[in-house]
């Protein structure tokens, strides 16, 4: 063991022992205050929303059987979302009933819920990558108020619409509970107080697509459960690199599970459970007729005499293929009384992808295939409270901590090459497996403070460490937000937060790049600086107003100012994501949304302008060719993921004839200027990402009808066209930092589904 990782380790025992007496201290204080409960008087619990003022919410006793089951279940509910307020915050909100106003409804995939918030930009499915205010992923996701640990894939697919209640994309100047994932953060209410009942949904259609699905809800005693499962088959899991209606070799299979159970131990505390797993595999779809692949020098062909590989070999038989997997469990202790809120959860995470090459085609046409497999171990434990010090002064503090490992694993066939880069024998295998670890640690301390009639102010500050087997970095980050509201349909907003982003460990490339040297992976840089933490200034401004009861308009700017400046990308032929960073980076834009509901009439409108550049790669250089990596150390350049403008709308109608029938229709679209691709000079210089792959629309209709046929029963059927005017258009045109293949939308469908609630 080296040195490097002997601190290392050293350094996480100091933290795991700070961590347990500060969550023993926590606790007790949490199981004192159920100890001092009484079955007299009253508490107020305050419930907090962004720009309003505190509203109190009575509760009464400790004896569970004082209140009815859904009441203590509702109360605590509020007491939870009173303890991570997204206070001066933007915060767009889906419930389960607009979901099912949009394309696919619950049967879509998750990221396509969070695209039709503002600002948000479309790219790869296999990752569900998602791209918010020009940001390279970096979301977070919290069910129920409890920070999901990371997964190798990211959970753009792997969670299921079908289980939530509300879900929020929060972003701005964000409150100081939020750390690490500073882009977005995905607040997910699961459902609840439901009675106990049941669905089954059959889903099918366009892309031999076919859906299967059951969830069951409901309470017993002082329990109250959720489940849902689902499969789900189609032959397009990964966007198509052709602009053909139907991918080549692309069919996806992916089962999905998601589990939650409560125990209300009484009317002030209750536990709950989290549990979920997914898998999934994907064929990667393949190009037809491509030519076969040249040596460094570009004139010998990978087939040459003596390699072992046929004479001819059409692209359109490759067989490359990426299994993922990915499982969490959650447990989370709640206490509500008095003046004090808290929660404290105990995580853990397993996550794995597997990307299998084929062995022949991938030697024909790049002279090397890689079967990659990374696997990602995690487990942590957060804690959260507040606490009411006086009429206008709440406090919140917390502290989250994550232990993460990855073992990444190749195995790579490729040909040795001689000083002219020529291939001068059989092919070879080279194994380079490492273990990666990585620790990350945060603590909060805020205060709301409503310093007069319409003005409140939080502030606060965080302090966060990381410290991996490549990286050692910590911050202390203040945070403040502003907001006045000179009546009560208008709030403005002014906030400023310094992020400490690490890098996730999982797309960290454990690459040795010497080892490769004189083959036919050789990079042609051999420089391989450390992934290191983002540190940057965050500031936001915005108003939003309401038009009567039934409307709402808001308009909001901001700007990010980077040091090494956090991006990922494909690089190779793999699907797994590999991180580097730009020593300086810069985000800024501007967003407006509007919203309206009357009756059964709804609609929405969302539209974004956003510029995100960067300056000099800092590390894992060797990904890069020495003259891209020459023009970015002295050029700012758009990152691969800016797109200057992204636009959402969507509009529906429901008709009801009494209790027995409704019908509902809606449409939406999407449209997108374009992501980046490269450009060309008069002089024949490649800017990376110097140009744009054009603009995009996406037009979606469907139907629903619902009939009722008994007091426990309702059957449903719905009927989803995506992409009505079958437009064919391009996400990546294959050229691009980190971009290794042309990616095309989703071409015309017809989707149907059949349920049944019992």
């Amino acid at each position: 063991m080296n040195t490097f990782e002997e601190q290392n380790m050293q350094n996480r025992g100091v933290y795991w022992a700070v961590i347990s007496l500060v969550a023993m201290s926590w606790g007790g204080r949490a199981l004192g205050q159920m100890n001092q409960a009484g079955a007299a008087g009253s508490a107020t619990n305050n419930v907090v929303a962004a720009g309003s003022a505190t509203n109190g919410v009575a509760a009464t006793g400790t004896n569970v059987t004082q209140l009815g089951q859904i009441t203590v279940i509702g109360r605590l509910n509020q007491a939870r979302s009173s303890i991570l307020p997204d206070l001066g915050a933007t915060a767009y909100t889906h419930t389960a009933d607009q979901i099912e106003m949009q394309a696919q409804g619950e049967d879509a995939p998750f990221n396509q819920v969070i695209l039709r918030s503002p600002g948000v930009a479309e790219d790869s499915a296999v990752n569900g990558d998602l791209h918010v205010r020009g940001e390279h992923a970096n979301l977070q996701y919290r069910i129920n108020d409890v920070l999901l640990p990371e997964g190798i894939t990211g959970f753009g697919l792997e969670l299921d619409p079908r289980f939530v209640q509300s879900m929020q994309l929060i972003d701005g100047s964000l409150p100081a509970e939020y750390g690490f994932r500073t882009a977005g953060v995905v607040d997910i209410q699961t459902k609840t107080g439901l009675e106990n009942s049941g669905t089954v949904e059959m889903y099918g259609g366009s892309f031999d697509t076919f859906r299967p699905s059951v969830e069951l809800g409901g309470t017993s005693g002082k329990w109250e459960y959720f489940f849902n499962g689902s499969y789900d088959h189609n032959d397009l899991g990964i966007e198509n690199p052709t602009p053909s209606h139907d991918a080549l070799h692309d069919t996806t299979d992916q089962e999905k599970m998601f589990g939650y159970l409560s125990y209300i131990i009484d009317d002030t505390s209750r536990v709950t459970f989290m549990s979920s797993a997914s898998y999934s595999n994907f064929e990667v779809p393949n190009t037809p007729n491509l030519p076969a692949g040249t040596s460094g020098d570009g004139t010998t062909p990978w087939n040459f005499p003596g390699s072992g590989l046929p004479a001819n070999f059409n692209s359109a038989d490759l067989n490359e293929q990426q299994r993922e997997q990915n499982y969490y469990g959650v447990v989370t202790y709640q206490k509500s009384e008095g003046d004090f809120n808290g929660q404290v959860s105990l995580l853990g995470r397993a996550s794995g992808v597997h990307f299998r090459p084929d062995a022949i085609g991938d030697l024909y046409f790049n002279g090397v295939a890689s079967d990659e497999e990374k696997d990602l171990y995690s487990g942590g434990l957060q804690a959260d409270a507040s606490y009411q010090l006086t009429e206008n002064n709440t406090v919140r503090g917390g502290l989250q901590l994550l232990d993460e490992v990855v073992f990444a694993d190749t195995a790579t066939a490729v040909f040795p090459v001689d000083g002219n880069e020529t291939p001068d024998g059989p092919q070879e295998t080279l194994i380079d497996n490492h273990r990666l670890t990585g620790f990350f640690g945060g603590g909060y301390l805020q205060d709301e403070w409503k310093f007069l009639k319409q003005f409140t102010l939080n502030y606060g500050a965080r302090f966060d460490v990381f410290d991996s087997s490549f990286d050692n970095e910590w911050q202390i980050s203040p945070r403040v937000n502003l907001i006045y509201q000179p009546a009560d349909a208008t709030t403005f907003h002014a906030g400023y937060s310094r992020y400490f982003t690490p890098p996730p460990i999982e797309d960290v490339s454990g690459t040795d790049v010497a080892l490769f040297n004189g083959t036919s992976n050789q990079s042609a840089v051999q420089t391989d600086g450390s992934v290191k933490a983002e540190r940057s200034n965050y500031f936001d401004v915005g108003v939003s107003q309401k038009l009567g009861s039934d409307g709402q308009v808001g308009l909001d700017g901001y700007y990010k100012q980077a040091h090494n400046q956090l991006d990922d990308g494909l690089f190779g032929q793999t699907l797994i994501l590999s991180a580097f960073n730009y020593l300086h980076g810069r985000v800024y834009g501007v967003e407006a949304t509007g919203s309206y509901t009357h009756g059964g009439f709804n609609a929405y409108a969302n539209l974004a302008y956003s510029e995100a550049e960067g300056e000099d790669w800092s590390s894992a250089q060797f990904l890069f060719n020495p003259t891209d990596l020459a023009y970015v150390q002295n050029h700012w350049i758009y990152l691969d993921h800016d797109q200057r403008v992204t636009g959402t709308a969507g509009v529906a109608y429901t008709w009801k004839e009494g209790d027995h029938y409704a019908t509902r229709v809606y449409a939406d679209a999407v449209y997108g200027s374009g992501l980046r691709t490269d450009s060309t000079t008069p002089t024949g210089e490649n800017i990376p990402n110097g140009g744009s792959v054009g603009g995009y629309s996406s037009i979606n209709v469907g139907v629903e009808q619902s009939i009722k046929l008994c007091k426990h029963s309702t059957l449903k059927a719905r009927l989803d066209v995506v992409n009505v005017g079958d437009n064919i258009y391009e996400l990546r045109s294959g050229t691009g930092v980190g971009v290794n293949a042309a990616q095309f939308g989703e071409r015309l469908g017809f989707f149907g589904s059949v349920s049944c609630t019992f």
